[in-house]
């Protein structure tokens, strides 16, 4: 049976039945008296619902809906709650401060930013005008971003916006996500003052001003602080793993005078700490209230116990965490398979064909998603999708190919199969410094007269056409394409685009740096099959995958089977999981393995991913690597596999045939899982 929010009846006088619409686990969060109150919730455990009937005790109970905030990560996830709670109580319940953090912070500067000069007219940026107003502030502050490398609008904006949410200084920002630009720490602390002063100046707020602001109300003005803690009697926080250090100190000092505080999450599901998200706040919750309330919500309605013994186990290994354990209502089914492949590439191959088999089973493509720890790990799977005509929809992001730093890295092997590729050349011509829209089409003119424009391209009289300053940059990329067109091989260029071109660019111009250049080392390894550039480009095209083909989905188009990264998956289910990757160094991967601290929220990553399924779960471990020179390489199974019990898991054989299970049941027993 479907398990669903039902409301029940009540009687004339309006009564919630909470013991009849609740579990024991729930209701004890819903009615705990005041205080801080400590919610661990497990994942599929029905957070929301305990949440929802929270806010209706507390109104219930005669509670002024103005005097209680909730806070949530999503507008969309308040209005839900408020709108089941304005149903539950039977009263109007739009008084209620609800929202996100940030549409909350909008509302108290409207009305209280005049004493940090502050208009309550002030203009909220959104992202592209912020890095906009950054690059003028690079303009201004006189740096010569055409002598040095210097981190471009997108890169600045990203280290603003950590600055402020993690609360720490410069100096350790820089060094943790840009440390190549550690030596230029004096201009790049001078452009973000200039960029601060610039926006008061104007009226302008950002998204991350909105809540940095709204913490310096607090601090520097004890008046306001005290009169907002006095306002709100209540406060509940969803989601309270994913808070970075900045929202954590809004909620303590908004909660220091009645300390009425309930904060939902799941510590085992904090996997997001390259946001900013800090896992200290729930880990240490309790210190910092010392007569907290625990409640845990530990019954799981979305999973097979099976499933749960494989994430309680795992996540267990981890030495900081809050005592949980999953329990399901739901009869046993298949244990998790474990699935050696021999390669990458039989990895590919396994998961599409047993898509396939599962839908001759009677599954749907919308029951199944694939999840990975990083994007190119579906670099082969989405080609292999292609090759068989199986549609799929990249959750949150762009198909691998249609990403930026993809687009650019094909271009320059577009234009060496064919010069005559006006949009490659034009879009590689305006990644050099100085040269925009126009001067690039004034060059293309110019090469394209001739009838080989890559050999005009390299022309001392080209060079000619830009500014001097900018020549001498334009050789050495000439010099490069010369070198790039005596090479055969498609991952070799890939390799001295990178190493030459690329890597610069890559750092300077985009947030994230270090994923994307592991995007295209894999994108060349992926490369080395193909003995030349021809074929691997007519793979890569004919697979749609280049062309910027868009998925559309929606409630009336065909079905998917969903591709996504964990971190993309958060919050969802399925009937049927793939992770493929299992090996160590790919999940958990090399960059992130480095301290206790990263092997532990990696372990979170993977912990998430299992509890994502609801019948079943498929733990794909390719043996065998193959590196760009096509030396095969050995791999070692996932820890997250070898340090839990092995009759956790069942051992899959796929080398004769349809893949079975070995000594387990058949695939084709497929229990009718029920969603929460």
């Amino acid at each position: 049976m479907a398990r669903k929010f039902v409301l029940k009846s009540r009687s004339a006088a309006g009564q919630i039945d909470f013991a009849q619409d609740l579990n024991a686990e729930q209701l004890a969060v819903a009615t705990a008296p005041g205080g801080p109150v400590l919610v661990v919730a497990g994942a599929g455990s029905g957070k929301t619902r305990a949440l929802t009937y929270r806010l209706a005790w507390l109104v219930h109970q005669g509670v002024d809906p103005s005097r209680i905030m909730l806070a949530t990560f999503t507008n969309r996830a308040a209005r839900e709650m408020l709108s089941r709670v304005e149903l539950l109580v039977r009263q109007k319940t739009r008084d209620i401060w609800g929202g996100t953090f940030h549409h909350i912070a909008n509302r108290i500067l409207r009305e209280h930013g005049g004493v940090l000069g502050i208009s309550p007219d002030f203009t909220i940026l959104d992202r592209e005008d912020s890095k906009d107003l950054m690059a003028s502030c690079v303009e201004e502050a006189g740096v010569d971003v055409r002598k040095r490398r210097f981190p471009q609008k997108s890169v600045l904006a990203a280290v603003s916006s950590f600055l402020q949410n993690t609360l720490e200084p410069l100096e350790d920002v820089l060094a943790k996500r840009c440390p190549m630009f550690v030596r230029e720490l004096e201009d790049i602390e001078r452009v973000l003052t200039l960029y601060s002063a610039k926006k008061l100046q104007r009226q302008l707020l950002d998204f991350d001003d909105l809540l940095s602001a709204w913490l310096r109300l607090l601090t520097e003005h004890k008046n306001i602080q005290e009169m907002l803690a006095g306002q709100f009697l209540h406060i509940l926080v969803d989601e309270y793993q994913d808070t970075n250090a900045l929202q954590g100190k809004i909620v303590d000092l908004l909660a220091a005078r009645h300390r009425n505080l309930t904060v939902v999450g799941d510590d085992s599901q904090s996997i997001y700490s390259f946001r900013g998200a800090s896992f200290e706040n729930i880990i240490t919750f309790k210190d910092r209230y010392p007569e907290t309330i625990e409640c845990r919500l530990e019954t799981n309605y979305r999973s097979i116990p099976e499933i749960l013994a494989l994430a309680n186990a795992s996540v267990a290994s981890n030495s900081r965490r809050l005592p949980k354990r999953l329990r399901a209502i739901r009869p046993s089914g298949l244990r998790p398979a474990v699935v050696p492949t021999q390669d990458h590439f039989v990895q590919a191959c396994f998961i599409a064909e047993y898509v396939l088999h599962l839908l001759d089973e009677g599954r749907s493509l919308n029951d199944l998603a694939v999840l990975y720890r990083s994007h190119w790990h579906s670099l082969e799977l989405q080609l292999e999708f292609q090759r068989r005509n199986i549609p799929f929809h990249v959750r949150g992001g762009l198909r691998f190919f249609e990403q930026a730093h993809m687009k650019d890295v094909l271009c320059f092997m577009r234009i060496l199969q064919n010069p005559h590729d006006e949009l490659a050349w034009l879009r590689l011509l305006k990644m050099l410094p100085r040269v925009g829209s126009a001067l690039s089409r004034k060059i293309w003119l110019h090469i394209s007269r001739v009838d080989n424009p890559l050999n005009s391209a390299c022309e001392s009289d080209t060079a000619g056409l830009l500014p001097t300053g900018a020549r001498t940059i334009y050789v050495d990329f000439a010099g490069l394409i010369e070198k790039l067109a005596k090479l055969i091989g498609p991952a070799e260029i890939i390799d001295m685009v990178l190493e030459h071109f690329y890597d610069d660019y890559l750092v300077s111009h985009y947030d994230g740096a270090g994923l994307r250049r592991e995007d295209i080392r894999a994108l060349a390894n992926f490369a080395a099959q193909y003995n030349t550039l021809e074929a691997f480009l007519a793979d890569v095209t004919l697979a749609g995958e280049f062309s910027g083909e868009t998925v559309v989905t929606g409630p009336t188009e065909q079905e998917f089977v969903t591709l996504s990264t964990v971190h993309q998956a958060k919050g969802l289910e399925w009937a049927v999981v793939f992770i493929p990757w299992l090996a160590d160094g790919r999940f958990p991967t090399d960059l992130a393995i480095n301290t206790q601290q990263e092997l532990e929220e990696e372990r979170r990553v993977f912990h998430v991913a299992v509890t994502r399924a609801k019948d079943e779960v498929y733990l794909v471990v390719p043996q065998l690597y193959r590196n760009r020179s096509r030396r095969l390489i050995m791999m070692k199974p996932s820890r997250f596999l070898t340090e839990v019990a092995q009759d956790l898991t069942e051992q899959m054989d796929i080398e004769e045939g349809l893949p079975h299970l070995i000594g387990g049941k058949e695939p084709d027993a497929l229990p009718s899982g029920e969603q929460d």
